[in-house]
């Protein structure tokens, strides 16, 4: 749950139509989650297997794939808004992130243009705008923060990455006085389930590395002492039956942070008893772990530039199937 003592914030990590306007509500209410969370992947789930757009897709027949999609997801990101709003008006976080177009990963401007455009349709200050943590993307997360909205950093493996969200953001929120907030969204279990087979084979701990990079991650991070930039823990589902579901929630349980999780896993979170924080680390426990990673021939600047690929791509397949179907 929320623990605003420590400053810890829980977001929610899906976004349906229906669940939007019955469950989520009940969740806020209960003080369980004080934000949500979408992603190309999220939406194309819910549009392609839900009953619940058929109506509006119904009137938007003459409509482009393209426009099809931002006309439901605005409306899904509008209602989640307006639903979240009282917490934003109490400095509890309230927010509901909506994502670029994956397809401008790689185009500056047109992240900035397409931000402005769906932060004005959807008309809710509560709202952040998503953008990938790549080269053209920086440039694009400063610019829309210098124009007062709130950006959510995702994609970020790397510390590099999370160094350069910090110095983008940074230098966004000082050409605007408007109530911004920036979080770096770093993902934590597509590194086990990518190394963990290697791992094990070299007699090395598993289920660790995603862990340890967030931690090192979350150190970086805040480092910069800036109150209105914040670790997002994201991608923190397991795979398999060898982790209980809230294991990633447990171990990066930190003061100043958010964790976005899936229902499931917010679901078997809230049967545990509560438990300290494990963060921070300390840098030398961090740096350790990574020396001996090295140590047995793993090159961690591969295997982020692999993930981040990887991300991008399915980010887009998703993006381009959903698209695909709505034709």
């Amino acid at each position: 749950m929320v623990d605003r003592e420590i400053g810890f914030s829980l977001w929610l990590d899906f976004v349906e139509r229906d669940y939007l306007k019955n469950e989520f509500g009940t969740l806020i209410k209960n003080g369980i989650i004080n934000g949500a969370t979408s992603n190309p992947a999220i939406f194309a789930s819910a549009i392609t297997t839900s009953p619940a757009y058929k109506e509006q897709l119904e009137s938007l027949a003459d409509k482009s794939p393209k426009e099809k999609y931002e006309a439901l997801a605005i409306e899904d990101i509008k209602t989640a808004a307006q639903a979240l709003r009282p917490l934003y008006d109490e400095g509890n976080d309230g927010y509901i992130s909506i994502e670029v177009d994956p397809f401008l990963s790689n185009d500056t401007q047109g992240t900035i243009e397409e931000g402005k455009r769906l932060f004005a349709a959807i008309g809710e200050p509560n709202v952040m705008v998503k953008v990938p943590a790549t080269n053209a993307g920086y440039d694009a997360m400063g610019a829309l923060l210098a124009e007062g909205i709130s950006v959510n950093a995702t994609l970020i493996f790397s510390p590099t990455q999370a160094q350069r969200c910090v110095k983008a953001m940074e230098k966004g929120m000082e050409q605007t006085d408007k109530k911004v907030d920036g979080v770096i969204s770093v993902f934590v279990s597509r590194f086990d389930r990518m190394l963990d087979d290697d791992l094990a084979q070299n007699g090395i701990d598993t289920n660790l590395t995603g862990i340890y990079n967030a931690a090192k991650v979350y150190n970086l991070i805040e480092k910069s002492q800036n109150p209105h930039i914040r670790t997002l823990f994201a991608s923190t589902g397991v795979k398999g039956d060898d982790l209980p579901p809230y294991h990633y929630m447990r171990e990066l349980l930190a003061p100043h942070s958010v964790n976005t999780a899936p229902l499931a896993t917010i679901e078997s979170w809230l049967k545990v008893k509560p438990t300290p924080p494990k963060l921070p680390m300390e840098d030398a426990v961090i740096n350790g772990y990574f020396t001996k990673l090295s140590d047995n021939g793993f090159d961690m600047d591969a295997v982020y530039d692999t993930l981040l690929n990887e991300g991008l791509e399915a980010f887009e397949k998703a993006f381009a199937q959903m698209l695909e179907s709505l034709k």
